[in-house]
């Protein structure tokens, strides 16, 4: 019976060894190859749109086609924060009770509002038209965040010898300061 058990276990780590590791490094080596296309994909994008100062619909249109050719499904989250000055005033009516001071504020637009500007639902603009472009200024900050939502082979295959679920295989965040305004 004992040496029955020690072959079943022999050919068990056998089959491991031969088949399900290599299958594991493979796919691990695809999430790795995928990782490194959307981080280059993601940092390309934000740096066309902090030099250029705003996001066209075919510049998104490519961004999401580059990052569909590693065959993963992506949440793509974008935020531009816009910074303004808000002065104080003893009297809001009256303008002459100025404070000297002010108030810095960031407002916050998000991917909703970016993509409402880019793709409107009217459909009545070219695409290629000024007038679907977002714009951002000077000094505001954009960044965007990537996170895969589909299942790769690789957290399948760690999920069944783990028997846990796994984070996001895919997840990168860039962005920084628009350093200029090139509407043209």
């Amino acid at each position: 019976m004992i040496n029955a058990a020690s072959k079943l276990l022999a050919v068990l780590l056998a089959a491991i060894l031969l088949y399900v590791y290599p299958a594991a490094e493979t796919a691990d080596r695809q999430d790795d190859m995928a990782r490194m296309t959307v981080v280059q994909t993601v940092t390309r994008f934000v740096d066309a749109v902090r030099t250029k100062g705003y996001i066209s619909p075919a510049m998104y249109a490519e961004f999401e086609e580059q990052m569909a050719r590693t065959g993963n499904a992506y949440e793509i989250s974008m935020e531009h924060l816009h910074k303004k000055y808000v002065p104080h005033y003893s009297d809001p009516m009256d303008q002459s009770t100025f404070s000297g001071t002010y108030e810095t504020v960031q407002d916050g637009y998000y991917s909703a509002q970016i993509k409402a500007k880019l793709f409107p639902s009217s459909g009545v603009l070219a695409l290629n038209d000024p007038g679907r472009r977002y714009t951002l200024a000077m000094g505001d900050f954009f960044t965007v965040t990537v996170k895969n939502t589909n299942r790769t082979p690789a957290m399948l295959i760690r999920e069944w010898l783990n028997g846990s679920a796994q984070a996001a295989a895919v997840f990168t965040t860039y962005g920084g300061m628009v350093l200029n305004e090139d509407y043209e």
